[in-house]
């Protein structure tokens, strides 16, 4: 087996399981936001049932179009809040408290190796980075794990993608991700699991291998994932080291956070003192030396440039120096798979000291409250308002076209978003093209999408990879 079958296996309690199979497996966290939250709450509700069967492994963040934008937005909010406090569910990350949930997971705690995380968004696959299964399922499935603990669903088959070599300056994850896409298809790994591997993965930072199992959705994937390795548990280790700073654990909001922090603890010494390795052939993360995949992509990236993603879909990509004259209306900077303090220090790095071409709006939206807080005391906010940029609330926001910076007919956009499907971020006569945050940010300058270099003679920042 490899190791995506084999955490399926230990889930539904049996020694091995096969591709096709279908399997009744108990989940370790339920993720909804307020769009999937409420119907699944609905759902919960149309059946008669009463408690869920943990609040501990049920975790809510309202995220897509908070703060509330409207009236319904807020109606839903409101109903979705009132159902965390009666059901008791502790990991409930309130409007300035949280952020985009791919984001908050992680950073918080609730994402360890060998996991099985079901979501109801398609980007909960981003969780593969740390070794864990996340699943993106639907609000009924959700309902149906609310009461039982459980999910059904066939095991997928899995194929490998390879990434060798050292890309090109001011190369990051997201291009490796949008390459492989191009490569793929958008549907070319429709309900497969998705394995990393490579020398560029293993030398990714945790943001970059979150960018790139966060994209596998762009490619029909049901899960994406990446080995763990000693860069996990020191990501890990830095979220376990957040317990010292709660040093009045007395209200609950702390207490449940000190909670969080200790468990990721727990893991971490139970690694240390069982001499868990990752490497060893006994841990279920190894793949068996007759693992079986259904096709292994091996990707040269020695070299590569930053990509773009064209309208109207992911897997358009072109590299940045094939690409015309786009001039731009908005550049947009965040989200799940860009919105993380790596990806705001690239930014903030290529726009000090210059200023935002004024034909075109510049939005960033830090992907959670942490986040926002240590943009702040780097002073890195105050460099993106310098150079005529307008920082948002952690949200998702206009990614999915739903409020603070949607597109009119006939603009064109720059984001470092997954997707740009017809209407995605706005008007269905908008387009808009993908990039990393680097490229995002001095096409912010340019007014048009251009390579960094146009803009910054010397290259002062990393880009995910090291």
């Amino acid at each position: 087996m490899n190791f995506v079958e084999k955490i399926l296996a230990v889930r539904c309690g049996r020694k091995k399981v096969k591709p096709g199979e279908i399997i009744q497996a108990k989940v370790d966290l339920i993720l909804g936001n307020e769009l999937s939250t409420i119907v699944a709450i609905q759902e919960f509700e149309k059946v008669g049932a009463k408690r869920v069967f943990n609040p501990d492994k049920i975790t809510i963040v309202p995220d897509h179009f908070t703060p509330a934008k409207d009236i319904r937005t807020a109606e839903i909010c409101k109903k979705i809040r009132e159902w965390v406090r009666a059901q008791e569910i502790p990991h409930y990350f309130e409007v300035g408290r949280g952020g985009i949930e791919h984001v908050v997971l992680p950073d918080e705690g609730l994402v360890l190796p060998g996991a099985l995380i079901i979501g109801g968004d398609s980007h909960t696959v981003t969780y593969g980075a740390l070794g864990a299964l996340g699943m993106g399922v639907g609000s009924t499935d959700m309902a149906a794990a609310f009461i039982t603990g459980e999910i059904w669903l066939k095991v997928p088959e899995t194929i490998k993608i390879v990434f060798n070599g050292t890309p090109g300056k001011w190369t990051a994850a997201k291009d490796l991700i949008l390459f492989a896409i191009g490569q793929v298809g958008i549907d070319g790994a429709r309900y497969r699991a998705v394995e990393y591997a490579g020398s560029a993965v293993k030398n990714l930072t945790m943001t970059g291998r979150l960018t790139l199992a966060n994209m596998v959705a762009e490619m029909g994937g049901k899960v994406g994932v990446i080995q763990p390795d000693e860069k996990v548990i020191e990501f890990l280790s830095r979220v376990a080291e957040k317990r010292m700073r709660i040093t009045d654990a007395s209200d609950e909001e702390s207490l449940i956070a000190k909670r969080r922090y200790e468990r990721v603890e727990k893991f971490l010494d139970a690694f240390r003192n069982n001499g868990t390795q990752f490497s060893s052939p006994a841990n279920i993360f190894i793949n068996d030396l007759d693992a079986n995949y259904a096709k292994i992509y091996e990707l040269n990236v020695e070299g590569l440039e930053p990509m773009i993603a064209c309208p109207p879909s992911p897997d358009k990509v072109v590299p940045l120096s094939k690409l015309g004259n786009i001039k731009l209306d908005q550049v947009f900077i965040g989200s799940c798979t860009n919105g993380r303090i790596e990806d705001l220090r690239i930014a903030a790095n290529i726009l000090n000291g210059r200023k935002v071409s004024p034909h075109t709006r510049l939005l960033i939206v830090p992907g959670s409250q942490e986040v926002y807080l240590q943009a702040l005391n780097e002073g890195i906010v105050q460099k993106f308002v310098e150079a005529g940029g307008a920082v948002s609330t952690p949200t998702c926001g206009a990614c999915v076209g739903g409020h603070m910076g949607v597109l009119a007919g006939n603009e064109t956009c720059l984001s470092t978003t997954n997707r740009n499907f017809v209407g995605r971020m706005g008007h269905v006569n908008a387009s808009t093209y993908l990039s990393n945050p680097a490229v995002a940010a001095a096409s912010a300058i340019a007014g048009k999408i251009v390579h960094p270099e146009e803009v910054v003679t010397h290259n002062t920042a990393t880009v995910g990879i090291k």
